[in-house]
């Protein structure tokens, strides 16, 4: 099996590994000019990982796709769409393409797969998503995750070439649901960091069991199944994104509130603006979601916000 990843971030380069750890060909592609790639080149490592000889690297994205059976993608969701446009100059026909980032598009609200489907063309296209940080996978502690598509044959075939003792996937049938599910989640993310910095991390549970039921209203009100929001995509990844030190996204809302500043990619803090976009084309309300945004985009007051949010109003659970 002949295996392309494009983008070599954190879970880029992890992909990579991962795909030569189940004894697949491995090309990584990364941009020209990439630091990233830069120094897999000079040194085959960066602060995550090892590559093994046996990955190929390189930043000629015609050569990185010509020989490719499967594509795998992990690159910035807003950095998505113009690699996208680029991949539709190159022969895709024949392979599979499975997206491993998790966002939205800022602007338009759009799942990344609909993105792919509009710049590069309608091809077998799968997402794998869920819980997991490339720091624990690296120490061989395993974790389960799930791959999604439109068509349960091609979900079945990357389950089946994905799977080994470090990963455990699950079956995703509901797409929809399964991208806006993972995307949302950074949003949580978010929160649970400001909850931290404010020493309020015990309002996490509340925040759980409200995140996780106003994205299943928002899922439902798309057309999607409501409980896709309580598997592996959205609520099963709560304690990844929620409460290990790995989280970016936590570390984010954490640092935001106590004035320091984070420079790693913490997707939420496009998401909370484009999850609100869906809210309002859907009519869902999204008090979460919004108070998010309200303090990292409006830089409104956490404490006020978040305490507005959780202790001053009375609803039925």
């Amino acid at each position: 099996m002949r295996v392309t990843v494009l983008g070599c971030g954190r879970w880029g380069s992890f992909h990579a590994w991962y795909a030569a750890s189940l004894g697949y060909e491995v090309t990584l592609w990364g941009r020209v000019g990439s630091k990233n790639l830069d120094l897999l080149r000079e040194t085959r490592t960066n602060e995550y990982l090892t590559l093994p000889e046996s990955v190929a690297l390189t930043d000629d994205l015609t050569a990185a796709m010509a020989w490719a059976e499967i594509v795998v993608i992990s690159v910035g969701a807003q950095a998505f769409r113009s690699l996208a446009r680029r991949l539709s100059d190159e022969p895709l026909s024949g392979k599979k393409f499975v997206l491993c980032m998790k966002g939205l598009e800022l602007g338009t609200g759009k799942r990344l797969s609909e993105v792919f489907a509009e710049e590069a063309g309608d091809f077998p296209t799968a997402v794998w998503v869920g819980p997991g940080h490339v720091q624990d996978f690296l120490k061989g502690i395993p974790n389960c995750m799930v791959i999604a598509s439109a068509d349960d044959a091609l979900t079945e075939n990357m389950v089946e070439i994905f799977s080994g003792s470090l990963i455990r996937f699950y079956y995703g049938r509901d797409l929809l649901g399964a991208e806006i599910g993972a995307a949302a989640k950074n949003v949580m993310g978010l929160a649970a960091g400001m909850l931290d910095g404010l020493n309020y991390g015990s309002l996490k549970g509340a925040l759980m069991a409200r995140g996780a039921g106003e994205l299943s209203r928002l899922v439902g009100k798309m057309g999607g199944d409501p409980m896709t929001i309580y598997g592996l995509s959205h609520l099963g990844d709560y304690e990844a994104t929620l409460f290990s030190v790995h989280s970016n996204n936590r570390r984010f809302g954490e640092e935001l509130v106590k004035g320091h500043k984070f420079d790693k990619l913490a997707e939420g803090v496009y998401t909370a603006e484009a999850v609100l976009h869906l809210g309002e084309k859907y009519r869902a309300e999204l008090p979460i979601c919004r108070a998010v945004y309200e303090i990292v985009a409006s830089h409104k007051d956490p404490r006020e916000e978040l305490m507005r949010l959780f202790l001053r109003s009375t609803k039925a659970e």
